[in-house]
């Protein structure tokens, strides 16, 4: 057998720590997971351990982040085809995943991320960071839901929004008392908010920052796209939005100011990658595996999530240090930088900046989902 290399090493004691660490919350739960026990399922050293995750906790969001990329996702048997069916659906998948009874002294799956919720709130950069990939989680739902309403109806994502909360809280519910939450009454409470914000619109930003003119060579180097579970689209036409995991909610500004077709990309950047890129990764497949159950593939979002870990995209987009804060954009024609904003509304302004094609202007949903 050929001799592996350094980078294969890593990365094959990588996924034994990843499988040990599954195995070990899964018997134990967050809290009484040992690292040195997680060491020895590994058959690794703790140092090894540490050499490939910074702490417990980030170990403990790759585990939940991983799960929830690898759960099988069957199409469902008749998706929603209103937004009333689609909220139904989408609280149904959500809802197969809360316990029916007392799991009290049940080992296992049952346990696995009861922590997490305690995890976010015990940190604050991770408290931050999991409001911000709420309001990614209810940009996408939102999306899915505007697709399948009637052309000219309202923004969708205080719907979202809403369904988020109750579907968040039916499981915390879940969690502490098993068998008390009925799912069927979560379905229907979900069903009920259609219509609920007839009112819901987006506020055109009044003073956008400057957009800077440029014509320089877009090279992005390869990612995956956490919403499609496919490598991205990078070099489509459109508007790339770097920002730091406590600034995402500003993606849904491009989303709403950019042109029809655009491809529009948030490369999500942070100070600590080894705890809240596995955070944001979960965040994100927890949503789209349900969403993929509720709605027919045309109401899916073309919005592209993707994470940076090393800061490659946003050096091949002009963006220096980034980090937790970070806000910028660039948008993208016939593979050329032609206009970048940085700071607060910088994803607004890369969107609506005019190119040779013709002035920007509203397509949002369009422009974002296809």
């Amino acid at each position: 057998m050929a001799r592996l290399s350094r980078a294969e090493l890593q990365e094959v004691n990588r996924a034994k720590v990843l499988a040990a660490a599954d195995a070990e919350f899964a018997e134990r739960g967050f809290r009484d997971a040992k690292v040195d026990a997680i060491a020895e399922r590994a058959e690794l050293t703790r140092g090894a351990v540490y050499s490939n995750f910074p702490g417990k906790r980030a170990l403990y969001f790759a585990v939940l982040a991983e799960r929830a990329e690898r759960a099988p996702v069957q199409p469902p048997p008749a998706p929603g085809g209103t937004v009333r069916e689609a909220l139904g659906a989408f609280a149904r998948a959500w809802s197969a995943r809360l316990p029916l009874a007392d799991t009290d002294g049940r080992p296992g799956e049952a346990r696995m991320d009861e922590d997490l919720i305690p995890e976010v709130q015990a940190d604050e950069p991770a408290r931050r960071a999991f409001a911000q990939l709420m309001k990614v989680d209810a940009l996408l739902l939102g999306l899915a839901l505007e697709r399948l309403a009637p052309r000219g109806a309202s923004r969708r994502v205080r719907t979202a929004e809403a369904a988020l909360t109750l579907l968040h809280g039916a499981a915390r519910t879940a969690a502490a008392a098993p068998g008390f939450t009925e799912p069927f009454d979560v379905v229907r409470a979900c069903e009920h908010l259609d219509g609920v914000y007839p009112d819901d619109a987006w506020p055109e930003p009044a003073y956008p920052p400057p957009v800077g003119r440029t014509d320089e060579p877009w090279t992005p180097p390869e990612a995956a796209d956490l919403v499609a579970a496919a490598p991205a689209d990078l070099a489509a036409d459109g508007v790339l939005c770097v920002l730091g995991v406590h600034r995402l909610g500003a993606l849904e500004e491009a989303v709403r100011a950019a042109r029809p077709g655009d491809r529009v990309t948030a490369a999500v950047t942070t100070d600590a990658p080894g705890e809240l890129l596995p955070l944001a990764r979960l965040a994100v497949a927890d949503l789209t595996g349900c969403l993929r159950r509720a709605v027919p593939a045309r109401a899916l979002p073309r919005l592209q999530v993707v994470c940076d870990p090393e800061g490659a995209i946003a050096a091949a987009a002009g963006v220096a240090d980034p980090g937790d804060g970070t806000e910028a954009a660039v948008r993208i024609a016939a593979g050329r930088i032609t206009a970048r904003a940085t700071g607060r509304l910088a994803c607004h302004a890369a969107a609506a900046a005019a190119g040779t094609d013709g002035p920007g202007g509203r397509g949002a949903e369009e422009g974002a989902t296809g």
